[in-house]
């Protein structure tokens, strides 16, 4: 089952740092998202591949919006 990584506030996406199809750590850094003037970088919870990127450069997001996706390894 893929792990659903999701925006943990509304902001909007400065950076995605991975691709579809790359191997993951846990912990590891996957999307910038700017809220209220500062950075917040979202990591994976566990290591596995990523399935999906859900999110683009430039998209305002709501909290809780899925902005990835890691099937565990």
């Amino acid at each position: 089952m893929d792990q659903e990584i999701k925006a943990p506030m509304p902001g909007t996406i400065v950076d995605i740092l991975v691709q579809v199809g790359d191997q993951v750590e846990a912990e590891q850094d996957l999307v910038v998202l700017e809220s209220m003037k500062m950075e917040n970088v979202i990591s994976s919870r566990s290591g596995g591949r990523v399935t999906a990127i859900e999110v683009e450069v430039g998209q305002n997001v709501t909290a809780n919006k899925v902005l990835a996706r890691v099937a565990a390894a």
